[in-house]
Protein backbone atom coordinates (compact mmCIF):
# COMPACT_ATOMS: atom_id res chain seq x y z
CA UNK A 1 0.00 0.00 0.00
CA UNK A 2 1.06 3.60 -0.55
CA UNK A 3 0.84 5.56 2.70
CA UNK A 4 1.24 9.28 3.23
CA UNK A 5 2.47 10.35 6.67
CA UNK A 6 1.91 14.03 7.46
CA UNK A 7 4.57 15.18 9.89
CA UNK A 8 8.35 14.87 10.19
CA UNK A 9 8.66 14.90 13.98
CA UNK A 10 9.52 11.88 16.09
CA UNK A 11 6.08 10.30 15.67
CA UNK A 12 5.90 10.84 11.92
CA UNK A 13 9.41 9.53 11.31
CA UNK A 14 8.92 6.54 13.60
CA UNK A 15 5.66 5.54 11.95
CA UNK A 16 7.04 6.17 8.48
CA UNK A 17 10.06 3.95 9.12
CA UNK A 18 7.93 1.15 10.57
CA UNK A 19 5.55 1.28 7.62
CA UNK A 20 8.52 0.84 5.31
CA UNK A 21 9.73 -2.12 7.37
CA UNK A 22 6.40 -3.93 7.04
CA UNK A 23 6.37 -3.48 3.27
CA UNK A 24 4.59 -0.24 2.36
CA UNK A 25 5.66 2.66 0.19
CA UNK A 26 5.76 5.81 2.28
CA UNK A 27 5.89 9.52 1.51
CA UNK A 28 6.65 11.71 4.50
CA UNK A 29 4.91 15.06 4.15
CA UNK A 30 6.10 18.30 5.67
CA UNK A 31 5.63 22.02 5.47
CA UNK A 32 9.26 22.34 4.31
CA UNK A 33 10.38 19.49 2.06
CA UNK A 34 13.98 20.69 2.23
CA UNK A 35 14.06 20.85 6.01
CA UNK A 36 16.65 18.80 7.88
CA UNK A 37 14.16 16.32 9.30
CA UNK A 38 12.51 15.55 5.95
CA UNK A 39 15.78 15.29 4.06
CA UNK A 40 17.42 13.12 6.70
CA UNK A 41 14.53 10.67 6.82
CA UNK A 42 14.32 10.52 3.02
CA UNK A 43 18.02 9.78 2.66
CA UNK A 44 17.81 6.92 5.14
CA UNK A 45 14.50 5.51 3.90
CA UNK A 46 15.67 3.66 0.81
CA UNK A 47 13.88 3.20 -2.50
CA UNK A 48 10.37 2.90 -1.08
CA UNK A 49 10.48 6.07 0.99
CA UNK A 50 10.23 9.64 -0.24
CA UNK A 51 9.39 13.13 0.97
CA UNK A 52 6.95 15.76 -0.24
CA UNK A 53 4.64 18.52 0.86
CA UNK A 54 1.62 17.76 3.01
CA UNK A 55 -0.53 17.90 -0.13
CA UNK A 56 1.79 15.62 -2.11
CA UNK A 57 1.95 13.04 0.68
CA UNK A 58 -1.84 13.02 1.11
CA UNK A 59 -2.36 12.60 -2.64
CA UNK A 60 0.27 9.83 -2.75
CA UNK A 61 -1.25 7.80 0.05
CA UNK A 62 -4.02 5.27 -0.31
CA UNK A 63 -4.14 5.71 3.45
CA UNK A 64 -3.00 8.85 5.31
CA UNK A 65 -1.56 9.26 8.81
CA UNK A 66 -1.86 12.63 10.54
CA UNK A 67 1.18 12.99 12.82
CA UNK A 68 1.64 16.73 13.29
CA UNK A 69 1.15 18.53 16.64
CA UNK A 70 -2.55 18.44 17.45
CA UNK A 71 -2.81 22.20 17.78
CA UNK A 72 -1.60 22.48 14.15
CA UNK A 73 -3.66 19.63 12.70
CA UNK A 74 -6.31 21.68 10.91
CA UNK A 75 -3.71 24.16 9.68
CA UNK A 76 -1.70 21.31 8.15
CA UNK A 77 -4.79 19.75 6.56
CA UNK A 78 -5.78 23.13 5.11
CA UNK A 79 -2.62 22.85 3.00
CA UNK A 80 -3.97 19.54 1.69
CA UNK A 81 -7.61 20.35 1.03
CA UNK A 82 -10.53 17.92 0.91
CA UNK A 83 -9.99 16.21 -2.44
CA UNK A 84 -6.81 14.22 -1.62
CA UNK A 85 -8.46 12.91 1.56
CA UNK A 86 -11.85 11.97 0.15
CA UNK A 87 -12.72 8.34 0.74
CA UNK A 88 -9.42 7.55 2.43
CA UNK A 89 -8.73 6.27 5.92
CA UNK A 90 -7.13 9.14 7.85
CA UNK A 91 -5.49 7.88 11.04
CA UNK A 92 -5.23 10.74 13.52
CA UNK A 93 -2.45 10.15 16.07
CA UNK A 94 -2.33 13.74 17.30
CA UNK A 95 -2.70 15.30 20.75
CA UNK A 96 -3.55 19.02 21.16
CA UNK A 97 -0.99 19.65 23.89
CA UNK A 98 -0.36 23.16 25.20
CA UNK A 99 2.70 23.53 27.45
CA UNK A 100 2.80 26.38 29.97
CA UNK A 101 6.14 27.97 30.97
CA UNK A 102 5.94 26.18 34.32
CA UNK A 103 5.63 22.79 32.63
CA UNK A 104 1.91 22.32 33.19
CA UNK A 105 0.09 20.68 30.28
CA UNK A 106 -3.40 21.49 29.03
CA UNK A 107 -5.31 20.65 25.87
CA UNK A 108 -6.93 22.80 23.22
CA UNK A 109 -9.58 21.67 22.35
CA UNK A 110 -10.72 19.69 25.36
CA UNK A 111 -13.80 18.32 27.12
CA UNK A 112 -16.54 19.26 24.63
CA UNK A 113 -14.51 18.68 21.46
CA UNK A 114 -11.36 16.97 20.16
CA UNK A 115 -8.95 17.15 17.28
CA UNK A 116 -10.37 13.90 15.92
CA UNK A 117 -13.88 15.33 15.82
CA UNK A 118 -12.74 18.62 14.34
CA UNK A 119 -10.88 16.83 11.56
CA UNK A 120 -13.90 14.65 10.78
CA UNK A 121 -16.22 17.68 10.68
CA UNK A 122 -13.84 19.66 8.46
CA UNK A 123 -13.29 16.72 6.08
CA UNK A 124 -16.52 14.74 6.10
CA UNK A 125 -15.49 12.63 3.10
CA UNK A 126 -12.40 11.37 4.95
CA UNK A 127 -12.74 8.26 7.11
CA UNK A 128 -11.10 9.48 10.32
CA UNK A 129 -9.86 7.02 12.94
CA UNK A 130 -8.28 8.15 16.20
CA UNK A 131 -5.56 5.77 17.27
CA UNK A 132 -2.02 5.42 18.69
CA UNK A 133 -2.12 8.80 20.46
CA UNK A 134 -2.04 7.35 23.99
CA UNK A 135 1.57 6.11 24.03
CA UNK A 136 5.12 6.98 23.05
CA UNK A 137 6.21 6.58 19.44
CA UNK A 138 8.52 3.58 20.07
CA UNK A 139 5.67 1.68 21.73
CA UNK A 140 3.34 2.49 18.82
CA UNK A 141 5.48 0.44 16.45
CA UNK A 142 7.02 -2.08 18.89
CA UNK A 143 4.38 -2.96 21.48
CA UNK A 144 6.64 -5.67 22.93
CA UNK A 145 8.65 -2.87 24.59
CA UNK A 146 5.94 -3.02 27.28
CA UNK A 147 5.59 -6.49 28.85
CA UNK A 148 2.25 -8.18 29.16
CA UNK A 149 -1.14 -7.31 27.73
CA UNK A 150 -1.81 -3.62 27.03
CA UNK A 151 -4.17 -1.67 24.84
CA UNK A 152 -4.19 0.33 21.65
CA UNK A 153 -7.46 2.12 20.95
CA UNK A 154 -9.39 2.90 17.78
CA UNK A 155 -12.31 5.33 17.53
CA UNK A 156 -14.18 6.47 14.44
CA UNK A 157 -17.54 6.64 12.76
CA UNK A 158 -16.67 4.30 9.85
CA UNK A 159 -16.46 0.62 10.91
CA UNK A 160 -14.54 -0.41 7.80
CA UNK A 161 -11.97 2.32 8.44
CA UNK A 162 -11.45 0.99 11.95
CA UNK A 163 -11.01 -2.52 10.56
CA UNK A 164 -8.38 -1.27 8.09
CA UNK A 165 -6.60 0.53 10.93
CA UNK A 166 -6.70 -2.62 13.04
CA UNK A 167 -5.13 -4.62 10.22
CA UNK A 168 -2.29 -2.12 10.08
CA UNK A 169 -1.83 -2.34 13.84
CA UNK A 170 -1.54 -6.12 13.60
CA UNK A 171 1.44 -5.70 11.28
CA UNK A 172 3.08 -3.50 13.92
CA UNK A 173 2.91 -6.44 16.32
CA UNK A 174 -0.24 -5.54 18.25
CA UNK A 175 -2.18 -8.67 19.27
CA UNK A 176 -5.76 -8.69 18.07
CA UNK A 177 -7.10 -8.73 21.63
CA UNK A 178 -5.14 -5.57 22.44
CA UNK A 179 -6.95 -3.53 19.76
CA UNK A 180 -9.83 -1.90 21.61
CA UNK A 181 -12.69 -0.28 19.66
CA UNK A 182 -14.19 2.58 21.67
CA UNK A 183 -16.92 3.43 19.18
CA UNK A 184 -17.45 6.70 17.30
CA UNK A 185 -15.07 9.59 16.80
CA UNK A 186 -16.51 11.29 19.89
CA UNK A 187 -14.37 8.90 21.94
CA UNK A 188 -11.36 10.90 20.72
CA UNK A 189 -12.13 13.37 23.53
CA UNK A 190 -11.25 10.87 26.21
CA UNK A 191 -8.28 9.48 24.28
CA UNK A 192 -6.77 12.94 23.94
CA UNK A 193 -7.45 13.70 27.60
CA UNK A 194 -5.32 10.71 28.58
CA UNK A 195 -2.16 12.43 27.38
CA UNK A 196 -1.65 14.98 30.21
CA UNK A 197 -1.89 12.05 32.64
CA UNK A 198 0.54 10.07 30.45
CA UNK A 199 3.03 12.96 30.66
CA UNK A 200 2.73 13.00 34.45
CA UNK A 201 3.40 9.27 34.54
CA UNK A 202 6.38 9.65 32.20
CA UNK A 203 7.87 12.26 34.51
CA UNK A 204 7.22 9.99 37.50
CA UNK A 205 8.67 6.84 35.92
CA UNK A 206 11.52 8.51 34.06
CA UNK A 207 10.90 6.59 30.84
CA UNK A 208 8.26 6.08 28.13
CA UNK A 209 8.02 2.27 27.94
CA UNK A 210 4.60 1.97 29.58
CA UNK A 211 1.00 1.82 28.44
CA UNK A 212 -2.58 1.25 29.63
CA UNK A 213 -3.89 -2.23 30.41
CA UNK A 214 -7.54 -3.15 30.90
CA UNK A 215 -9.40 -6.45 31.31
CA UNK A 216 -10.89 -7.91 28.15
CA UNK A 217 -14.49 -6.99 27.41
CA UNK A 218 -17.08 -9.51 28.54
Amino acid sequence: MRIGVLGTGTVGQTLGSKLLTVGHEVMLGSRNVDGQAAVGWDEAAGPHGSRGTFAQAAAFGELVVLAVPGTAALEALALVGPEPLAGKVLIDVTNPLVFAPDGQVTLDPVNTDSVGERVQRAYPAARVVKSLNTMAAPVMVTPSRVPGHHAVFVAGDDPSAKRETAQLLLTFGWPADSITDLGGIGAARGLEMLMPFWISMMRHLGHTDFNYSFPAAA
